[in-house]
């Protein structure tokens, strides 16, 4: 999967609710929170990390490629 940034940069919760991969914002963070999302191949606890062009998130099987 990909997402293409249309600023310079989108929070890590906003963006899994973008993208349909929650329900809502605070499924969204509960997910972050439990250690469920990798940002770069690497743990993420934080809601509001800022997530750039050019990195990896995966929750789970779905890798989302951010461009």
């Amino acid at each position: 999967m990909t997402y293409t940034l249309t600023g310079e940069y989108i929070e890590l919760h906003k963006l899994l609710k973008i993208l349909d991969l929650v329900d809502t914002g605070g499924q969204a963070k509960v997910i972050i929170e439990n250690e469920h999302v990798l940002r770069n191949g690497e743990l993420e606890t934080r809601k509001r990390a800022k997530i750039r062009t050019g990195e990896q998130i995966q929750v789970g099987d779905i890798v989302i490629n951010i461009n």
